[in-house]
């Protein structure tokens, strides 16, 4: 799988092309945990979002599909006690519902071929009155990463900007997202909304 073969050298990348970003990316979306929050994280990749969160809630669960990436994690959160890293896909996931204050779910939504699918199952898990965090990146399609990540294996199905990500919730039926734009060289646009 691509995610697990570049896993070693995904930090690097990352930090490197697009470090100004995601540091106000994962700093936002930590802001929007509270103390005794019980968080499911999806897509978990090497653990950028997880260390910001872990130290911020009562629990986290860490999950990815790639093998690769969630060792990349579990050796990040090591030093906390309140973090289980495991597998799970984010479109038939294996919790039971309303368990969950909090969902995250970052940078995975353009790689699905079904996201309403992932939506839903993201709403199931997490309590009515819960708060669902969907950052995904924006003007993706023209950066220097996307062609490098397709050319590699990636496999983007989609693409957004700042008109088609709320677009992509209203056509979901999905109403009062916030979102709030990260800026860097490439954007990250975080959707947040409550689930009813």
């Amino acid at each position: 799988m691509f995610w697990s073969r570049i896993a070693g050298v995904y930090d690097l990348i990352e930090s490197v092309y697009n470090g100004k970003t995601n540091r106000k990316t994962t700093d936002y979306v930590a802001s929007l945990m509270d103390a005794n929050d019980s968080v499911l994280e999806c897509a978990c990749g090497t653990g950028m979002f997880s260390v910001k969160i872990a130290p911020k809630v009562n629990w986290l669960t860490a999950t990815d599909f790639a093998e690769g990436m969630l060792k990349q994690t579990g050796k990040k959160c090591s030093k906390y006690q309140n973090v289980t890293v495991q597998k799970a896909d984010i479109t038939k996931l294996d919790f039971e519902d309303n368990t969950f204050d909090k969902v995250v779910a970052a940078n995975v939504i353009h790689l699905l071929d079904d996201p309403g699918k992932a939506i839903d199952e993201l709403k199931r898990v997490v309590k009515p009155g819960g708060t669902i965090i969907i950052p995904t990146y924006i003007h993706f399609k023209k950066s220097v990463a996307a062609g490098l990540f397709n050319k590699a294996g990636a496999a983007f199905k989609r693409h957004f900007d700042s008109n088609t990500y709320p677009d992509f919730f209203e056509q979901l039926g999905i109403k009062d997202v916030q979102y709030q734009i990260c800026e860097g060289r490439m954007p990250c646009d975080v959707a947040v909304f409550v689930n009813t």
